[in-house]
Order: structure tokens, then sequence, then C-alpha cells
């Protein structure tokens, strides 16, 4: 292997490292993934605005503020993609809208805010499906993001740039957003670690329903801990967003480790009622030990989660409504089906529809409560499937059963979103033909810190995190 894949391939937390050993610089560091970008993202089609002169200038005041000895935090000069869903100042942001090709805006994101003062550096915009809607990362505007394990799969999505950006080793560290899946499914099938936090860990300002908890913003790494460094940066309270919690993003800075011994996982192929793709089960299966080996008590179980897609449904439809009020105005000809037929499926329901899909939740997330105070984690499949063909929009069958929208495949992570656990997404190996497969932890409420300890546990007990695309690789 090459010094150079050495130092891009490296973990997050170890280049910063070597960034303050003094061993790396921030320039050195944002010249080779540059460097990698530009040989692999032809292929791959992941980063989709470069901001290339920008990144180096905040390189060189990275190195400046190390070279006088200024107190730095720990992401100081490293690198991170921002999903193109982000406002990012100053860079183009498009949503993966044609509506918004030429979109530069004037403020960040909160969560942009938070990396840019974090000394963070980004190099650029990552792929999205048109607003975020699907698990398939395409747009008419830049067109297919690829898996780089198999350029003729999908890398899945939404956050699918930003998984295979991290795969390719172009960037430290990535974000995304996750509605019913976004970053944990590019995550599982790109074989990097992407994480669903709490709603309010990682707070969202703008957006026009800040109560919502359906959809939250969080961190992708190559490892677990890289997840745990981003999440120094991005959680902690705003006081302008009403859902955030009141605890620092420095209760991520601690150590990962834990005894786990005598902790009780429910562990579920299919949570009992979803079809799901032999191949996915048995690589699964062929990681289950490791959680005994942990010393945790496994035990076949999952809570009755059937109710749950029609509720997701319910509010994802009104979600959409609201969110694409503007677009379905005035430039509905040039939105896609998918997001048109969410949109006019909100505009559909009726006046109490929302509120009855609200109480069936509570009732569904006090029913996982009580199931959780006899396991404190439940661990099942991220994604039913392997990565399916780039050229297929979405799923519409498995093993025979039939997908009625393309929402349907994605019940192994949605049902999660609707009782508003932590869940992370971390490889568990691979496919007889090489394609990444990936494990969701699920925790209870709001202890997301315990989430990213028992992946970690898993993480380094396997190791297939260290198993790279041959596409990205110079030797």
């Amino acid at each position: 292997m090459s010094t150079f894949d050495s130092v891009i391939f490296a973990s997050a937390t170890e280049q910063a490292a070597l960034l303050a050993r003094g061993e790396l610089g921030a320039v050195e560091l944002a010249e080779a993934q540059l460097a990698q970008i530009e040989r692999v993202n032809p292929k791959v089609n992941a980063v989709v605005t470069l901001a290339a002169d920008t990144a180096l200038e905040a390189a060189r005041a990275s190195d400046r503020r190390r070279a006088r000895g200024e107190s730095l935090g720990p992401l100081d000069g490293l690198t991170i993609g921002v999903k193109d869903l982000f406002m990012t100042r100053g860079v183009r942001t498009t949503y993966g809208s044609t509506i918004y090709a030429d979109n530069v805006p004037e403020q960040d994101h909160l969560i942009v805010e938070r990396e840019r003062a974090a000394g963070l550096v980004m190099l650029g915009k990552t792929n999205t499906p048109e607003f975020g809607a699907g698990a398939q990362t395409f747009n008419a505007l830049f067109g297919v993001t690829r898996n780089p394990y198999d350029l003729t799969r999908t890398c899945g999505g939404s956050s699918g740039g930003s998984a295979v950006a991290l795969a390719c080793a172009m960037v430290s560290l990535a974000d995304g957003s996750d509605f019913g899946g976004s970053l944990r499914a590019p995550a599982a099938w790109c074989n990097v670690a992407g994480f669903r936090p709490s709603p309010g860990r990682v707070p969202s300002h703008p957006t026009r329903l800040p109560w919502s908890t359906l959809s939250v913003h969080g961190p992708m790494g190559r490892t677990v801990a890289d997840v745990a460094l981003l999440m120094q940066a991005i959680a902690g309270p705003d006081p302008r967003v009403p859902i955030a919690i009141e605890q620092p993003a420095e209760m991520f800075a601690g150590s990962l480790s834990r005894d786990f011994r005598g902790t009780r996982i429910a562990w579920s192929r299919d949570l009992g009622f979803l079809p799901v793709d032999p191949a996915v089960t048995a690589v699964c299966e062929a990681s289950r030990h490791v959680f005994a080996d942990l010393g945790c008590e496994v035990v076949e179980t999952e809570p009755d989660m059937r109710g749950a897609s029609a509720i997701f449904k319910t509010l994802r439809a009104a979600k959409f409504a609201i969110d694409r009020q503007h677009e379905m105005t005035h430039h509905r000809q040039l939105l896609k089906r998918t997001v048109v037929e969410n949109a006019l499926a909100g505009e559909r329901l009726g006046g109490l529809d929302t509120w009855h899909a609200e109480a069936a939740r509570a009732r569904l997330w006090h029913a996982v409560r009580e199931f959780m105070d006899d396991h404190e984690f439940m661990v099942w499949p991220v994604n039913p499937v392997p990565p399916f063909s780039a050229d297929q929009e979405t799923l519409t069958e498995i093993g025979g059963t039939r997908m009625d929208t393309y929402v349907d495949w994605g019940a192994l992570r949605h049902v999660v979103s609707v009782v508003g656990l932590p869940s992370l997404s971390v490889p568990c190996g691979f496919t007889a033909d090489g394609l990444p497969t990936g494990l969701q932890i699920t925790g209870r409420h709001n202890r997301d810190l315990d989430v990213l300890r028992l992946g970690h546990a898993f993480e380094r007990a396997t190791e297939f995190w260290k198993r790279r695309p041959a596409i990205a690789t110079t030797g």
C-alpha cells in the first residue's frame, strides 16, 4: 500500500492525531484528498460541487493556528464532505434539483456553521437524490452516484454521496440527514458507519418544522470513533431549536470502551414480518456471535412494529406537502414523479389523519419502550437486500414480495425513525459477490453514546471497515 493511501484511508481520529503531532499538515491532507477526488470521483460521482479554493484557504488557516500554538479543537484541519441538502454560505447548494442548479446561499445551515467553527475544511458538496427523496442517489442535475465496490450497483441514499466519498477516502468525515434511513442505508452499502442520532441531538436550523422529530441530521465516518468525533462538533443545544437536547457535545469526547457483559440484546433477522434476502441474513448471522463473545445475552425476539409503516407514510406525506409547497406551486413540472406523488399524498390527508398517526405513534413508542426495559439494544439488518442495480430507480420486490411504493423496502430502517431512537449502521461483512452489508444497532431513548459504544466494540472485534474498494486504492 502506498504512503498516499495510508494517509487518506486512515481514520479521522488517526488523521487528527497526525495533525496534532505535526506529522501531517492540514494543507497536505486537503491536497491529498483533492487529488483523490480528481482521480476517483469521475468513476463514482460522489462530490458534485468542489470547493477546492476555499478549502485550501481554510486548511492554510488551520496550519497557521497550529503554528502559532493556538488552542485547537480535535477536528481542526480535518476535511468534510457536506450533503447537498445543507445550505453552505458562498458554495452552491442545489438540493439535488434543477430548480436550484445555480443557488448560492448567503448563510450556512446550523450543522455547517458548527463544522466550520470546529475547524473542519469543507472540500465540497456530496450528491443526494432530489430533495433527499429516496434511498437511491440520483438526480436530473448530476446523475447517479455509484457504489465503489461495484460500479454497476447503487450506493443507497439519500446520503449516498457522503457515504461514497468516505468509502473512497475523498474526505475525512461526512454529514448527512436521515428521515427513513438516509444515513444508515448508504453507510451499510458502502462499508462505512452512519449514525441516526436522537431527535434534537443535532439541532436543525433554519427549518419550517422545528418541532418535527422524524427527520434528523447526523454524522458519517469510516469508523464509529470517527462518528463520535464529528458528534463533538455538531451535537449540543441551540436556543433557536425547541427540541434541542440540553446536553453538551463534549459528552462524545469520552471513551467509547464499555464492559458489555450481561447486556441483553434483542436480535432479529426480519422483525418477524418483513422480507429479507437470504444473502443479507447469512452475512448478519455470521456476525451474531460477536455480541455473545463480548459477553452480551443475545435473544431472538423483536417488538411488534407492524403498524409503523402506516404511521411513517402518513407523517412523511404531510411533511413533504409542507416542505415542497413552494416547488409544487411554482415548479411542479420540474419535480421528479415520486416527489410530486409524496406531496400530493400529503395534500390529500384529512384534518385528523396526521393526529391519528401521531396517536398511533405514541402507542407504538410506549410498546417499544416497555420492550426495551428488558433489552438494552435491538439489532437487525439495515437493508433487506444487497445493493441493487444503479440503473434501477427503486426496489420493486424482495423474494417475490411486491413493494407497493419506493418507501416500502426501507421498513427495516423507517420503523426506527417512527419511534425516534438512536440507531447506528455499522459494517458487518460482505456477500459472496463482495458487496458490503450493514448491521443496525438501536438503543434506548436518548442513549446515543451507548449505541456508539456497542458499535465501537463490534467494529473493533470484526474490523470490516478496513476493507477498501479496489477502485479507490493506488497500490
